[in-house]
């Protein structure tokens, strides 16, 4: 451990790391480092260590996140982006603990869209995970339960439909990173699927927020933009 922090505070710069920890409002400690300085710092470590298996791999990621140190949990995220074939649906509990021991979107996201993602995509039996995520009472998990399929939506793939139903509960959800995540995948569903984000903005367009109807129409066209805004004005016709 003192290797892996003595590796990533030589990338790091007491100026980032005050203004990181300022911007994310964390308690937790920083070292300053970007993250091309965590995926490089986790590049040395793998290939050091190319015997690396699934358990060791768990293991030293738990390791990390018992350090109240930013950069130290960043990097156990980076070593699991590194290694996704190590993965499968038995780990989306081990995603879950990390996700709930976040606390900040800069870790959440990131264990969504690099770590969840390919494990949601090769198995199935995910679908059913992300269905209990999306009713869990601590909102970084609901986010999750969004996110999670972020990667294949935006390429014009994924199940849009499981998303739909996600999202569909949470519409009227008051935390502001629930609002963001629902509009920031219909934004990116858009850009290659515009047909699905203006029809599921249509059909909750009493419901939903002002922030995720911004977020969510921003790649559509001026008339879907005009037609969803007559719609909320109460004009259907």
């Amino acid at each position: 451990m003192r290797a892996a922090r003595a590796a990533l505070a030589a990338r790091g710069s007491p100026d980032r790391a005050a203004g990181a920890k300022a911007y994310l409002k964390s308690e937790l400690e920083f070292l300053g480092v970007d993250a091309g300085g965590l995926r490089a710092t986790a590049r040395e470590i793998v290939d050091r260590h190319r015997e690396l298996d699934h358990d060791q791999l768990t293991a030293l990621v738990r390791a990390l996140w018992e350090e109240p140190v930013f950069e130290l949990k960043a990097l156990g995220v980076a070593l699991l982006e590194l290694r996704p074939g190590l993965l499968g649906a038995d780990d989306l509990g081990l995603i879950e603990e990390l996700v709930r021991r976040s606390g900040t979107w800069a870790l959440v996201d990131w264990i969504c869209t690099k770590v969840a993602a390919p494990v949601v995509l090769r198995a199935p039996a995910a679908a059913k995970v992300l269905e209990r995520w999306s009713r869990d009472d601590d909102f970084w998990l609901r986010r999750a339960a969004l996110l999670a399929q972020l990667p294949e939506l935006r390429a014009g793939r994924g199940d849009f439909g499981l998303f739909a139903r996600l999202a569909e509960r949470m519409v009227e959800d008051r935390e502001f990173f629930i609002r963001k995540a629902i509009g920031w995948v219909l934004r990116d569903v858009s850009r290659k699927r515009p047909e699905l984000a203006f029809a599921f903005l249509a059909a909750h367009i009493d419901r939903v927020s002002g922030l995720t109807l911004r977020e969510g129409s921003k790649h559509l066209t001026e008339s879907q933009k005009r037609k969803l805004a007559q719609m909320r004005s109460g004009g259907r016709g």
